[in-house]
């Protein structure tokens, strides 16, 4: 998703034109639709079949790397379903519970678990979750995306130089 937006944005690829172009060659039964986001018109898959892609993808991802859920979903909201970031952001929280809850019966039955740590990071998250939310809905839907970009950014640097 964030290469789309980056050649959308840097490159001046005509967006609609990559989609039609990549709908024809690969995707000829999905069917998209154009919609009106943030006050520019948009194409978007349709509904159905955009939430279940995104939700395979992202309980796929999630089983494999036992976490990272909303990575993937919350881009996959704002460029495939066109979600506004803020309901990109709080959707996804209640998309990802489920799939931690499944991930984490998983690996405990494997024995992947290191208790202690698991209760003290759960008490930590459960207050920054709060936290968090609570920020979310006093900010701007554009600062939530460059907070986001940002940090997921980091997190890639990290992971590939560090």
């Amino acid at each position: 998703m964030f290469i789309i937006y980056y050649f959308k944005r840097k490159c001046n690829i005509n967006y609609k034109l990559f989609v039609s172009n990549l709908r024809k060659k690969y995707l000829k039964k999905i069917k998209l639709r154009n919609i009106n986001f943030m006050g520019k018109t948009k194409t978007a898959v349709k509904p159905v079949l955009g939430k279940v892609l995104t939700g395979a993808l992202a309980g796929f991802l999630n089983g494999l790397f036992g976490g990272g859920g909303g990575m993937i979903v919350v881009p996959c909201l704002t460029f495939i379903l066109a979600y506004e970031e803020k309901k990109a952001h709080a959707t996804a929280i209640l998309i990802i519970l489920p799939l931690s809850v499944l991930s984490g019966i998983l690996y405990f039955t494997l024995g992947s678990v290191d208790y202690t740590v698991a209760a003290n990071v759960t008490a930590g998250v459960t207050l920054g979750g709060i936290i968090g939310a609570l920020f979310l809905k006093k900010l701007n839907g554009k600062v939530v995306a460059v907070i986001f970009s940002a940090l997921m950014a980091a997190a890639g640097v990290k992971m590939l130089f560090f």
